[in-house]
């Protein structure tokens, strides 16, 4: 019996001028993409067209997300839309879901020329809430400036897509399916894969799986406590921590994913990570570890609450390698870490003679330190972290390193923390986040921050806070030039360096959908081992006073305060 081809149709539509993607794709409110006429497919139809016809004509691309509102529908709409613009085959984690780091996974093992991810990364979901498009390149990485640049470009001037609105696939069946095309792009196959399987052996293969399942198993084991937020990561967890590292099932909460995350904001810290946090108070567990939506960002809690600081994290990671077999067979080639994150790695990095790497801020700085052989491990002061083994953050990479560390060196948490501390030094750090601003506000409190700072009187210039005096070392607006390709990227944000090493940073963040996100870092280190068992907020409030003095951030906003504080 002969298959009739499904038609490919070409519709008009009129361009959008807001579809310009940062480093994290394109985040809106789910509103915008469900109410504005054609606002996917205009977005979906420049991403297409982006990549060049005839490397485009049957090649392939994967696809996944985070499970969140509006998912399906996008997935079905990139599914029409792929095989009307020539792509050859589309590989779809099964029901849509796949976490970020198994997305770079797969594009680098099936060698596709990209990947389209469909999260809002750990913004809230639901019809209220976030949706977003992220578009990863061949080497499992963010798109680069070029890239997101020539999509904004064609967004502009956008006048039809190219869809197969007959075309529809079976999400939930593992398997293959073809499909014959009313053009001259055929056949066209989607194949729907198994969410987990291919980065669990992945991991199999960079860690001591026996190691850790004796740390869960044995008799002298750790209870854990690790919270997937109804995310992407809940079949993750259940799968690689529990079904294969022994864990017990109630080891894992809130692994069911939601479209809305159970109404609950997806972002692994202490503000978010309630249920986690509360869990760990009780005494009961040595390890907990929180998840935000997309599985790349991840936060540890030791006994009774011990938290962990991602900078410092980054840091007792770079100082254990020797623990994962991977990094013993591999050897270390340099470390990286984006500007705003503390300076611990720097210690680290000095005491083993590897070079660290400065970055603004986005995993795409990363990918091409490591494309290029340059660097080994990376992490951002944002509850991210990772390695070359793929070109994404990790989160559930990140836990196993930690739980290896647990295991070889037979510590807790705190225990491995506190000795780093003594070893290195401490840096107490905070970043405080205010959200939801008004962009023409955000953006004159920088442009006016930028003037004062970079103005020659202000190097030298001291600061006096109670009994602490902070003299102005170096002072400037941070730009980035790239080793690798020489390519600058400026205006990363602001820096104040005082003689004591101590830091201001301010920086305005891309990473919501609505309003502009101002955020400011203080750093202060510590050498005394006396001296580290204060709160950070108590060490670092001079230079916090110092830092709203000169942003007039409340005055200018009428703010009392930061949204959140980490």
């Amino acid at each position: 019996m002969e298959v009739t081809p499904i038609p490919v149709l070409t519709v008009p539509t009129v361009p959008y001028e807001d579809q310009k993607p940062g480093g994290s794709g394109l985040r809106r409110a789910t509103a915008v993409f469900e109410s504005r006429r054609h606002y996917l497919q205009n977005f979906v139809q420049s991403l297409l067209a982006s990549v060049d016809l005839r490397d485009r004509q049957g090649c392939t691309v994967v696809v996944g997300g985070d499970g969140r509102y509006f998912s399906r529908t996008a997935i079905e709409v990139i599914v029409q839309m792929a095989a009307a613009n020539g792509i050859g085959r589309l590989v779809i984690g099964q029901n849509g879901i796949l976490s970020t780091p198994a997305v770079s996974c797969i594009v680098r093992k099936i060698k596709a020329i990209g990947g389209i991810i469909l999260t809002a990364s750990h913004n809230p979901g639901g019809p209220g809430g976030e949706f977003g498009i992220k578009f990863n390149i061949a080497n499992g990485g963010p798109a680069t400036d070029a890239v997101t640049d020539k999509i904004h470009q064609i967004s502009r001037t956008l006048e039809d897509f190219a869809i197969c609105p007959d075309l529809r696939i079976d999400l939930s069946r593992v398997g293959r399916q073809d499909f014959d095309l009313e053009n001259k792009f055929k056949p066209f196959r989607v194949e729907i894969v198994d969410s987990v399987e291919v980065y669990l052996n992945l991991l199999r293969g960079l860690f001591d799986f026996n190691a850790i399942k004796s740390l869960l198993t044995g008799p002298d084991q750790i209870k854990i406590k690790i919270d997937a937020m109804h995310g992407v990561m809940g079949p993750y967890v259940r799968r690689i921590l529990c079904d294969e590292l022994g864990a017990p099932a109630n080891s894992a909460i809130n692994c069911v994913p939601l479209e809305d995350f159970g109404g609950q904001h997806p972002d692994p810290n202490l503000t978010y990570a309630t249920a986690l946090l509360e869990a760990m108070k009780g005494g009961e567990y040595g390890f907990g570890a929180a998840f935000d939506a997309d599985g790349d960002r991840y936060m540890i809690l030791g006994q009774n609450g011990f938290f962990v600081n991602p900078s410092d994290s980054l840091a007792i990671i770079a100082a254990n390698l020797s623990c994962i077999p991977y990094f013993r067979h591999m050897g270390m080639r340099g470390f990286g870490r984006s500007m705003p994150t503390s300076m611990a790695l720097d210690k680290v990095a000095k005491s083993l003679k590897i070079p660290v790497y400065e970055t603004p801020t986005g995993w795409r700085f990363f990918a091409n330190l490591m494309d290029s052989g340059r660097c080994s491990l990376c992490g951002e002061e944002s509850f991210g972290a990772g390695s070359d083994h793929i070109r994404e953050k990790d989160g559930l990479w990140a836990v196993l390193v930690w739980l290896s560390i647990i295991a070889a060196r037979k510590q807790g948490v705190e225990d491995i923390v506190r000795d780093h501390w003594t070893k290195f030094g401490r840096h107490y750090y905070c970043r405080f986040d205010y959200e939801d601003l008004e962009p023409r506000a955000a953006f004159f409190i920088m442009r006016d921050l930028e003037a004062l700072i970079t103005d020659k009187p202000f190097k030298g210039q001291q600061f006096a806070v109670g009994n602490n005096v902070y003299s102005v070392e170096k002072a400037d607006s941070y730009e980035y030039v790239d080793p690798v390709d020489g390519t600058v990227t400026k205006k990363q944000g602001l820096r104040i360096i005082f003689s004591n090493a101590s830091r201001i940073i301010f920086r305005l963040s891309a990473s919501g959908s609505t309003g502009t996100i101002l955020r400011i870092y203080a750093e202060s280190y510590e050498k005394d081992p006396s001296k580290h068992n204060k709160e950070p907020q108590a060490v670092l409030g001079p230079l916090i006073a110092i830092a709203l003095k000169l942003s007039q951030i409340h005055e200018r906003t009428g703010r009392k305060g930061p949204t959140v504080i980490t």
